[in-house]
């Protein structure tokens, strides 16, 4: 889709549900819409649009793909009404309402007195769950830049290397390589480290703060990413941190044992990767989050590993093998036992899985692919094995 025409696609969908008009508050979706980050907000009618930025639009003008003449400097979420809104029978009001505070909210209720709010977000995510040309060459670029970083942890995996040492590593290596600093979730108050890394005895440590391996942090304000553990010989690792390029990411694990890797844990990262490798080959427009969850677990099953495959321990389980990547690190689609919504040509997404066996140790695995009509393509560039070190 051409740049300019995601807007026209916005106002279509917005006709189509019945809104009458949408102020977009948010930095990724109005990044997605007209080519800036800066504090903006985005009005948006069935047959208008204007960007009123609140700070920064000398910048602006450099980076929207959008017309300059739609933009303004404007902070006054009044002003924006008298100028735009008012103009319109605004019954039905489109809202970011998964993320906007709830001050916010009764601040434009006040400010919008005969109308009704309404949660747009489902819309814009349905839009941006397929990618274009551009977005797949930011994603590309991105998983560049997570390689950098596994390679820069290669070179740091030794005895007595603490994991905040190796992911210090890891994440030196993605900021060089163009790593913007940041990644984004769109669930208010998510915190977490850089990425979730752990290794030995922590990785039997799930804290709950990510839906995977988390590690178990510096403390317990942060209860995810790496400790000061010493790596020993023997230990399997886990190093799930991702990258952000032209604001798009790339999520990636890779698993790692420093020394030779037992038998035991070689077969079961060989069971983990036939399960990947299964997915990737089968997943194809049509199929349900849920059908997809449940074609991994039968080949668990059948590999006779089920009982590990995605395992957290004491009989849970997770119930989540990958999720949509783009803007957002972890984004729609889901691909989980609960999810009803069917995947499309042009969507990418992260199969990400592990597999625990207690007193021998927890992998992972994750990859992402863009879903085609005929395959799928494997958009990371690391080597898609078990790394002795």
């Amino acid at each position: 889709m051409e740049l300019n025409k995601r807007i026209e696609k916005l106002q279509q969908n917005l006709k189509q549900n019945e809104i009458d008009c949408a102020l977009l508050i948010y930095s990724r979706d109005i990044f997605y819409y007209t080519g800036t980050a800066r504090p903006s907000f985005l009005a948006v009618t069935p047959d208008d649009y204007f960007l009123y930025v609140r700070s920064g639009i000398e910048f602006v003008l450099d980076e929207i793909f959008i017309d300059p003449d739609r933009i303004k400097a404007e902070r006054s979420v009044e002003t924006i009404y008298k100028e735009f809104f008012s103009k319109i029978d605004c019954g039905t009001v489109g809202a970011q309402l998964d993320i906007m505070p709830a001050k916010q909210l009764f601040a434009l209720q006040k400010i919008f007195p005969n109308s009704t709010f309404a949660n747009v977000s489902d819309i814009i995510l349905e839009q941006r769950k397929t990618k274009d040309d551009l977005e797949i060459d930011n994603l590309k670029k991105a998983c560049k830049a997570v390689d950098a970083g596994h390679r820069a942890g290669l070179d740091k995996i030794k005895i007595n290397v603490t994991e905040l040492e190796l992911s210090a590593a890891f994440e030196n290596g993605i900021r060089l390589a163009g790593h913007e600093g940041a990644f984004f979730f769109r669930h208010p108050d998510f915190f977490m480290s850089q990425g979730p890394i752990s290794s030995g005895s922590n990785l039997f440590r799930f804290s709950g703060v990510v839906y995977s391996v988390t590690g178990v942090g510096l403390s317990a304000s942060v209860p995810a990413g790496p400790s000061r553990r010493k790596i020993q010989a023997g230990d399997p690792i886990v190093i799930d941190i991702p990258a952000m390029i032209n604001g798009y990411h790339a999520d990636q694990t890779r698993s790692y044992i420093l020394g030779q890797a037992s038998s035991e844990i070689k077969d079961l990262f060989s069971n983990l990767k036939e399960i990947a490798d299964h997915l990737i080959k089968c997943i194809k427009p049509g199929l349900t989050g849920k059908e997809i969850y449940e074609m991994a677990s039968a080949k668990s099953e059948q590999l006779n590993v089920s009982d590990n495959f995605l395992s957290f321990g004491q009989g849970k389980k997770s119930v989540l093998v990958g999720h949509g990547v783009g803007l957002e690190v972890n984004e729609p689609p889901l691909l989980s036992s609960y999810e009803k919504s069917k995947i499309h040509e042009g969507y990418v997404m992260a199969i990400e899985m592990h597999i625990l066996k207690e007193k021998v140790g927890v992998l992972k695995l994750e990859d992402m692919i863009r879903v085609g009509k005929d395959k799928n393509e494997i958009l990371n560039i690391t080597p898609r094995k078990l790394f002795e070190v």
